[in-house]
This record gives structure tokens, C-alpha cells and sequence, in this order.
């Protein structure tokens, strides 16, 4: 059966070593006939929350606020997979997809909770220069516990310090391997 999925990819570049992984994961996606969306935060005007619970989850737009994240929310409320890829900064996501994650809590405020649960899953792309990934997936597990999504798994690429580090690395293979296993 065929899945919507929905990638946020977290990396300041176009082309580098997150974006790599999320090439591969989006081409073994598609080759077992899913559909991937995908949203390249870095290029999109996304404010931080300001934590004013004014959100509400039934509305067209969520959020008290009007940026880009009224692109997103339609995307990740008719999902069933969302991918989260980042490199790895300082032991954590990007701020730019923390950000976004941060904006998606409007979907669980108001009368109806469209973030939480439904079915969904998740998996995690992560490039970094470094190879302790052991702070995010923390973060990741307590994220995924507290939105009752299915991990799906993650594919952390360490020892990438230069744009391009990763071609040719088995981490490539296991996003593209990661994107085709989705039933």
C-alpha cells in the first residue's frame, strides 16, 4: 500500500551530506511506490513558537502565526510517514527542524489532537562530522514516545566533515534500503 511521506530536512545545504542521505531514503521510497514530500527548511520562513497555546488544531492553519509552516501542516496532517534529517549540532538537531518540530505542536492544541498518534511513523537521517549521536536519539526516542509514532529506525552517517564525505559510504545504501522497507 502505497504511503504519503513527508520529509523535513534540517540541513543548511542544498547539497550536502544530510541532503545525500535524503536522496537515497527518498529514491528507495519511491521505487516501492510511496509518494515523499519534501521540505527543505532552510529555505523557507519558519518563526520560532512563541508558546502562546493559541494554536488550534482544527483550523486550516494551526498556528496563531502566518510564515511557511502553513506549506507544512497539510503535508504532515494527511502523512503517515514523517522523516526528520539533520546533521548533527552540537549533540542535537538543527535549529531549523527544531524549529519546525517545535511549530507542529500547534497541531495537537484546540479540539482535536492531529499530531499525535493516527498512525503514523518516523525515521531519523542524520550526517555529522563527529560519531556521537547518543543525545539525539535520546531526544528522538522521547519524541517519538511522546507522539505514540512507530520508529522506523535511523541511519546516522559519522565521519563526514566536508561537503560530499559521504558519497560512496554504506550509510547511503541503508537510507535507500530504509526508504524501500516502508510498508
Amino acid at each position: 500500500m502505497s504511503k504519503k511521506i513527508v520529509i523535513l530536512n534540517g540541513s543548511p545545504r542544498r547539497k550536502g551530506n544530510t541532503s545525500a542521505l535524503v536522496k537515497a531514503f527518498t529514491e528507495g521510497a519511491q521505487s516501492a511506490g510511496h509518494t515523499v514530500t519534501e521540505f527543505f527548511l532552510d529555505s523557507m520562513d519558519i518563526h520560532g513558537c512563541k508558546g502562546c497555546f493559541g494554536g488550534h488544531s482544527s483550523r486550516e492553519c494551526p498556528c496563531v502565526q502566518r510564515d511557511d509552516m502553513d506549506k507544512i501542516y497539510p503535508a504532515v496532517r494527511g502523512c503517515d510517514v514523517i522523516v526528520l534529517a539533520s546533521p548533527l549540532y552540537y549533540w542535537n538537531m538543527s535549529g531549523q527542524i527544531r524549529t519546525a518540530v517545535d511549530r507542529l505542536f500547534a497541531l495537537e492544541e484546540g479540539d482535536g489532537n492531529l499530531l499525535r498518534g493516527h498512525g503514523r511513523a518516523s525515521a531519523l537521517l542524520m550526517a555529522a562530522e563527529g560519531s556521537d549521536f547518543e543525545d539525539v536519539l535520546l531526544y528522538y526516542d522521547h519524541l517519538m514516545k511522546h507522539l505514540q509514532w512507530e520508529n522506523l529506525g535511523h541511519v546516522l552517517a559519522g565521519g563526514n566533515e566536508n561537503i560530499g564525505d559521504i558519497a560512496g559510504k554504506s550509510e547511503i545504501s541503508a537510507a535507500y534500503e530504509l526508504g524501500k522497507s516502508i510498508e
